[in-house]
């Protein structure tokens, strides 16, 4: 099967620069392609996930994975979707994240066989550039008034962008061009917010004499309502589990809505398109089984069989009456006597006591399924007469307390 076939069919394309030319091209030929990931931080997270996805589905098509980390562009910061300048980085922060995120990069890829992946960082070429040289044979290869109509700057015009910001353009394109000519690299992947950068690189090999570069976007992982998907109460849904737990995780996807079934299953999992259809047929209370299959896969992938299964087990006992409370984040107290306030604060479920008396105004909270109403309730011993207790916050987010 033609990879963008594939690709097309599971509903990951975007864009595509030049559709027939590269739909001969993956015809005919094994193409190796990249997708950048700047390690602004020591974990990939769920903004990560379609990207993986798409490059490990290509490499099972017989394509060659080119994961590059960008510890040179970091430097300066992507300004694509910000508002503000990003914050910059120590060289030793971005060599620490680029450490951690390459485990996270070997659950999607394989870096073994005939096509391989490999990972590069363009640290490595890009940090001795020298700057004059650069400028004379790049940078004038660009055109201001068409790079400011793209739409990664377009959003910073009012706000202020800084000529260090527009440098990233150059530089993500002089990355494909760099891994064209050192890997025979031909295709550039990377989520639509990119799709100005990627065609930067496509045209800068194109004008110095080649005509087989191409770029690929796919789409960003939204919910029904067009909302992104993978903000949780805490923050990013990071695939780190020391940020995220893999119960966590697991609940995320189990509560997704129903009209988001077949798109999480479709960009996140591996499964046959068929079983996905079928399963996103599925209407009324049966569309629960569906979730909880989406739940499962997408958390065996990350964090393995045995933490989904844990997972699993976990939500059962809640929700079900069946499995167990293991898996479930859980917090030991030295002394039963606590407030409720503090005890809101200490396991997360609220970052300050200010919010956490609010959610017990507004009856957000029960313990061991009787609502909390009062904002100075202390917990005792009977709280704990099956040897812990249950903290919840709204329907979906449980935490276990131990003595």
């Amino acid at each position: 099967m033609n990879v963008l076939d594939l690709l097309q069919e599971r509903g990951y394309i975007e864009q595509l620069t030049h559709p027939k030319e590269m739909y001969d091209l993956f015809e005919k030929e094994h193409v190796p392609f990249y997708i950048g990931i700047d390690p602004t931080a020591d974990s990939l997270h769920v903004g990560h996930f379609i990207s993986l996805m798409v490059a490990a589905h290509m490499q099972r098509c017989g394509h060659k994975p080119i994961i590059l980390v960008g510890g040179g562009t970091a430097i300066i910061g992507d300004p694509s979707g910000k508002t503000d300048m990003r914050k910059m980085l120590t060289k030793e922060n971005i060599e620490h994240n680029v450490n951690s995120i390459k485990k996270q990069i070997a659950k999607f890829v394989d870096f073994d066989g005939e096509n391989a992946a490999i990972i590069v960082n363009n640290a490595d070429w890009l940090l001795d550039l020298n700057y004059i040289n650069f400028m004379r044979e790049i940078g004038s290869l660009f055109s201001i008034n068409k790079m400011l109509a793209a739409e990664c700057y377009k959003n910073r015009l009012d706000s202020g962008l800084t000529f260090f910001e527009m440098g990233y353009m150059l530089m993500q394109s002089y990355d494909f061009l760099h891994l064209y000519n050192t890997y025979g690299c031909k295709l550039e992947i990377g989520g639509n917010d990119q799709w100005s950068n990627i065609i930067g690189g496509v045209e800068l090999i194109r004008k110095i004499g080649k005509n087989d570069s191409f770029g690929l976007t796919f789409k960003l992982l939204t919910n029904s309502e067009g909302k992104k998907m993978g903000k949780t109460e805490k923050g990013a849904l990071w695939l780190d589990p020391s940020k995220v737990s893999p119960y966590e995780f697991y609940q995320y996807w189990r509560n997704i809505g129903d009209n988001d079934v077949k798109t999480v299953l479709s960009l996140l999992t591996t499964l046959p398109m068929s079983k996905v259809n079928e399963l996103a047929s599925l209407e009324g209370v049966e569309i629960n089984e569906a979730k909880k299959i989406a739940a499962f896969e997408i958390t065996k992938l990350i964090h393995g069989e045995e933490e989904a299964r844990n997972a699993e087990n976990a939500s059962n006992a809640l929700f079900g009456g069946e499995g167990n409370l293991n898996s479930m984040p859980s917090t030991k107290l030295k002394d039963p006597s606590i407030s409720i306030i503090d005890v809101i604060v200490l396991t997360g479920i609220a970052p300050s006591k200010g919010q956490a008396r609010t959610l017990v105004m507004q009856g957000g909270i029960t313990l061991n399924d009787n609502k909390i109403s009062d904002i100075s309730y202390i917990l005792s011993n009977e709280d704990f007469s099956n040897g812990y207790a249950i903290l919840k916050k709204g329907k979906k987010i449980f935490h276990k307390l131990e003595i």
